[in-house]
């Protein structure tokens, strides 16, 4: 053995211990690199993203301060807005001008960073939820070219912005209890609006899981439906406005349609339903219209349908008219609406293929129990307006309108 070489254990391999190497933890630094390239290209965000693409920066480490430098123009003090120690740019999207046109050219300058650095969504999606968590700290127009920039990247689809990032955080106490969270979702709604329909808006407030919580917005003491629809309208939202009195009729209309089926299904006392009825149509103010549509369809999902059987479904159908018929009498209280009844039975015949063969025994059990008077039935026949299956009831009802008339004329 050569005096040079070291005595190894056979079969034995030695590794070499490595020491830890990281990376000092260095945002400011960071951030002032970034600041820097702002200040370099005076604020012109295409020649920002070139020199962007091409330092070497820790984007992967640093990604929440380098969102923090495109927001407020340089690193702010953990969990505030406020300025931390450091370089500062004035071209950030907190110093423009509360407009879209100002701040469309920041949205669309993330978009590009986003889709070169996808890595970078996660850190977009906190520095939103933080600085949406800080409203109250910010000064002037702040909160409003938030709303702004908010409503400008769904409406571009900007990829790593989901709704409940930000409808989630707004939801805090003390800013909805002051009214601020208010104020930037009635500026958000109104700039998404002027470029995305009032459905497209839904949809958005769905995926954030806030399409009927629109009130949790509203401080307390203005939590109801009627000021929620006040509101919008003052501000000129009048689709939005339209849309919730539209929810919250559909909200009372299943309300009623609960509180109905239950009391059919106990079998009731008729008397004691209509009070019900009434009761609901006093609080919710819903129209009498509506209220003859919704009593046909509770009575006939109500029926127990034996399948294939016509017979069966027909004497079903017939015998739950016949037992209900004052429910719908007590609010069939004019010729109108009792057209509006008969509108609704030809629109479900025509749909419903089990029951397409009994619509004149249907209108003949109706008018045998004084729900539709003779002249109504005459005018659906001579002048009815719904087309659904017109031509086929006209055809049907042809024999009972004949005796209708001959009856007539023997009164005559």
């Amino acid at each position: 053995m050569s005096s040079k070489e070291k005595p190894t254990l056979g079969g034995t391999r030695i590794k070499t211990r490595k020491r830890n190497i990281t990376a000092p933890l260095d945002p400011a630094a960071f951030a002032d690199a970034v600041v820097q390239v702002y200040l370099d290209n005076a604020g012109d965000l295409e020649l920002v993203l070139k020199s962007i693409e091409s330092a070497d920066l820790n984007f992967s480490r640093y990604g929440d301060t380098f969102f923090e430098v495109i927001f407020t123009g340089g690193r702010t003090q953990p969990g505030t807005i406020k300025p931390d120690e450091g370089e500062r740019h004035p071209y950030s999207i907190i110093d423009c001008e509360p407009k879209r046109e100002a701040i469309l050219p920041s949205v669309l300058y993330i978009q590009k960073i986003l889709r070169r650095k996808p890595f970078l969504i996660k850190n977009l999606e906190n520095v939103i939820q933080r600085l949406l968590q800080s409203l109250e700290l910010f000064e002037e127009d702040g909160p409003k070219k938030m709303a702004i920039f908010t409503a400008l990247a769904f409406s571009q689809k900007l990829s790593g912005l989901p709704p409940e990032t930000v409808f989630q955080p707004l939801l805090k106490d003390n800013l909805v209890a002051k009214g601020i969270v208010l104020l930037f979702v009635t500026d958000f709604f109104r700039e998404y609006l002027v470029d995305n329909s009032v459905d497209d808006l839904i949809s958005v407030l769905k995926r954030g899981k806030i399409e009927d919580n629109l009130l949790d917005f509203f401080p307390s003491s203005k939590r109801t439906a009627e000021a929620l629809t006040e509101h919008f309208k003052k501000e000129g939202l009048l689709s939005l406005a339209e849309y919730n009195e539209k929810k919250m009729f559909e909200v009372k209309i299943k309300e009623m349609k609960a509180a109905l089926t239950s009391q059919i299904a106990e079998e009731a006392e008729i008397s004691d339903v209509i009070d019900i009825v009434k009761q609901h149509v006093k609080d919710a103010k819903l129209p009498d219209v509506e209220i003859v549509r919704v009593l046909w369809d509770i009575l006939m999902d109500a029926v127990q349908w034996s399948g294939k059987n016509q017979q069966q479904n027909a004497n079903s159908a017939l015998r739950q008219v016949k037992t209900w018929a004052k429910l719908l009498s007590a609010f069939c209280t004019s010729g109108k609406l009792e057209l509006e009844l008969m509108y609704k039975v030809q629109t479900q015949c025509y749909e419903d293929a089990k029951l397409m063969k009994i619509f004149p025994d249907i209108v003949r059990s109706l008018y045998d129990q004084d729900v539709l008077a003779e002249d109504t039935v005459l005018h659906w026949f001579s002048k009815g307006t719904n087309p659904r299956g017109r031509q086929t009831f006209v055809k049907a009802m042809e024999p009972f309108v004949k005796w209708l008339e001959e009856a007539e004329e023997e009164e005559d």
